[in-house]
């Protein structure tokens, strides 16, 4: 069993985690982060859990960081999660516990994405990428999921209007106190 990246981490695997591919560390590239646009860690596990595909497999991350700074994580980074589309071969996921536009994600009058990341949370963050770095020293790059997924849907109260299908870790996510403190740089 590999050292744990962080000594305070929870590793808690999701029940269909030896089901995801496998893959060589020298392929990660890139850290994505993502928020849960979910009330609390319970549902955001619940949700992670759900099988949505014919493998047996469902959507996450690979790391979970709680609003008090928790860190858990539910797939190894040695494992394919599916948590952005066509990228996760070489990317490692982190979900942010943040509320986000729930329960009203595609609400064209509810995209306003108003919930501070707590500053315990941001340095839980900081921690875990240059952990990561360390370890997984072929990623040099980090971006936003609203960065590499630039889908619009048809907002659920007027289907003629189309709202973006993900906006997180949104605006209010800290790049410029995350930025100078990891070894990767933004994917703009």
């Amino acid at each position: 069993m590999p050292i744990p990246l962080l000594p305070d981490l929870l590793v808690q695997p999701l029940p269909y985690h030896d089901l995801l591919a496998e893959r060589r560390p020298g392929m990660l590239e890139q850290v994505v982060i993502h928020c849960t646009e979910l009330p609390d860690i319970t549902l955001a596990r619940a949700y992670g859990e759900r099988v949505l595909y014919a493998a047996g497999t469902g959507n996450s991350g690979h790391f979970y960081i709680d609003r008090d700074g928790s860190v858990l994580q539910y797939v190894a980074p040695e494992r394919v999660a599916h948590h952005v589309r066509g990228l996760n071969e070489h990317s490692i996921g982190i979900e942010l516990v943040n509320t986000g536009r729930y329960p009203d994600w595609f609400d064209s009058r509810r995209q306003a994405m108003q919930e501070p990341y707590p500053a315990v949370q941001v340095d839980a963050l900081v921690r875990l990428l240059v952990a990561l770095c360390a370890r997984y020293p072929t990623l040099h790059s980090i971006a936003g999921h609203d960065q590499l997924d630039l889908e619009q849907v048809p907002a659920s109260d007027d289907p003629s209007r189309m709202v973006a299908r993900k906006r997180d870790p949104g605006p209010l996510f800290p790049w410029d106190k995350v930025l100078p403190a990891v070894p990767l740089a933004r994917n703009l």
